[in-house]
């Protein structure tokens, strides 16, 4: 006998999966997972379609459930289902029809540039952090509140919508939690206090919807999604994915916590102190800093980590978050075709062992922690006529680890104490390669759990420990022990300082490439006059020719 099994829908910016877990043993027993397609309609702009998520969900749930039964394992034993997602990404959608009023504005998006530029400017000192002191972020590009206020200024629908009070308005947990529940015949609008956190119109003192933030940005209330905490019971499951009654139906959805929170559960960082770093489509090192909010003076983001039931206290984290990790392999492959498959660049890096002195700062959306700088672009510098797609490869690689340094050497500065080791996790992890290098560049052991699907493990562990449901202790006595793989550091420092420099004057080779404003006289040509020294000399060695020009003539 199993016991009681929880599930968790793991919902990330590249690909979907429900697992389903032994809520005694922590066992992952199955899973399936569908990838998300991602489209780039103009540049720097990513979006995802809200129905195609939705679908993968309802496939993934299908899929897996067959497996159980072919394993002979009773799908009724499911208790419960946790909800991990991307976090940041924006959908709107009508209440009424049930139906996206647009595709989902992904994360990573930088069309809001000139929307967060004219938000700096015009608070005092045009400073970014101007909103910090209740959001814990910065005014960026990344979080929802400046993506949704692009939404209700350029797409007329759900202008209309706001105005005819049938828009609804969520994160990706908020969407599926919705459709799921019942959508439009019932459907419950929540989120969670960690996805919550994300969007810059939640204040993280009080531990709800700040209507100055609101007033601020200009969004109405009342579209916002009801805040819960992140272990509860938000409603039951209603419909399959043929739109009927299924395996599943009237399982609680009970644990809800966005991606980089749900893996500080997953890898049981409960204590103040602990950190986890999670290797995606992006990178985020958390850090749990206990029932009180840290505001960062290095560039990390404060953020909820959890509130594991009602009545339970809030836990906060400091955060780093890097925008492309996992995705510079994906263009490596898409868009330069120098690998077929992701596991191949683990091999083509690993047969040089080097970047021979190149490297890759793959700054696609701006630069993240600790710089917060949007104008930033990719570059790829220290190139030589010996340089092939395997020191590519190696340097794109390495781009992963030291942009993690930069954030762990922030976390240490904030906290004073620092870390003995990284705890890592995510589909990254996989490339033994990279775990490597991490340990090399860090002078710190990296430990990996043998179970990876720390994510999904950690909104399982949200959903079983739900008040209703209470098939899984979170006591630490009760905890299941973690069996993990550590890599040690196996160069000497001073090699890893000298690389690390180098990263970092690349990185400011990366920086104010692009910007919002008018760059020269509005074309390609720059006039002598634009540098008023240089115009004053020119125009008075003009004079000074003229009349050398008249004293000649009157001379004759």
């Amino acid at each position: 006998m199993l016991g009681p099994l929880v599930a968790a829908i793991d919902q990330g910016t590249s690909s979907t999966r429900f697992l389903v877990f032994n809520a005694k043993t922590a066992e992952l027993l199955s899973h399936h997972q569908v990838e998300i397609k991602q489209s780039f309609p103009k540049e720097g702009w990513v979006e995802e379609d809200p129905k195609e998520i939705l679908q993968s969900v309802y496939e993934c749930m299908d899929r897996t459930c067959e497996k159980l039964t072919q394993l002979n394992i009773d799908i009724s034993n499911i208790k419960a289902i946790g909800v991990t997602n991307q976090r940041e990404t924006t959908i709107v959608w009508d209440k009424e029809t049930g139906e996206p009023l647009y595709n989902a504005i992904v994360w990573l998006d930088l069309r809001t540039q000139s929307t967060v530029e004219r938000l700096i400017n015009k608070t005092p000192g045009r400073n970014k952090n101007h909103l910090k002191h209740k959001t814990g972020l910065p005014i960026s590009t990344y979080f929802s509140a400046v993506k949704l206020r692009w939404l209700m200024d350029n797409v007329e629908k759900i202008h209309e919508a706001v105005l005819s009070h049938k828009a609804m308005f969520g994160t990706v947990d908020s969407w599926l939690i919705w459709c799921l529940t019942g959508g439009k015949k019932g459907g419950v609008h929540c989120t969670d206090v960690t996805n919550a956190s994300r969007t810059m119109l939640f204040n993280i003192h009080t531990m709800d919807w700040d209507p100055e933030l609101c007033t601020y940005f200009d969004i109405p209330m009342e579209i916002l999604p009801k805040v819960r905490s992140s272990s509860e019971i938000y409603g039951l499951m209603k419909i399959s994915s043929n739109l009927k009654s299924g395996p599943l139906t009237g399982v609680p959805i009970s644990g809800c916590l966005g991606d980089q929170s749900a893996a500080l559960v997953g890898q049981m960082c409960f204590k103040d102190g602990q950190a986890k770093n999670t290797y995606g489509t992006g990178c985020f090192l958390l850090k749990n800093v206990g029932t009180k909010p840290v505001m960062s003076d290095h560039g990390l983001l404060t953020t909820v980590a959890y509130k594991l039931g009602r009545d339970e206290p809030a836990y906060y984290a400091l955060e780093g978050s890097v925008a492309i990790a996992g995705a510079v392999v994906r263009w490596l492959k898409d868009n330069l075709g120098i690998i077929q498959t992701s596991s191949e660049l683990e091999k083509l890096a690993a047969d040089v062992g080097t970047s021979y002195g190149c490297y890759f700062v793959p700054a696609f959306s701006g630069l993240y922690a600790p710089y917060w700088e949007p104008s930033a672009r990719g570059i790829i510098c220290g190139l030589t006529q010996f340089t092939n797609r395997s020191h590519l490869a190696f340097a794109a690689l390495e781009a992963v680890c030291f942009q993690t340094r930069e954030i762990l050497d922030a976390m240490n500065l904030d906290s004073g104490i620092h870390l003995a080791q990284l705890q890592v996790d995510g589909g990254m992890t996989s490339n033994r390669l990279l775990m490597q290098l991490q340990a090399d560049i860090l002078c710190i052991p990296v430990v990996k759990p043998s179970m990876p699907e720390t994510t999904a493990l950690g909104a399982a562990m949200a959903a079983g420990a739900a008040e209703g449901v209470s098939v899984w202790s979170l006591n630490p006595d009760d905890l299941t022990e973690v069996t993990s793989e550590k890599f040690e550091p196996q160069i000497n420092p001073e090699e890893s300082e000298l690389r690390y420099a180098r990263w970092k004057k690349a990185v400011q080779r990366a920086m104010n490439w692009e910007t919002t404003e008018p760059v020269n006289n509005g074309n390609e040509e720059t006039s002598i006059f634009s540098s008023v020294p240089l115009g004053f000399y020119i125009l008075g060695s003009m004079f000074m020719l003229i009349g050398a020009k008249y004293i000649a003539a009157g001379q004759k």
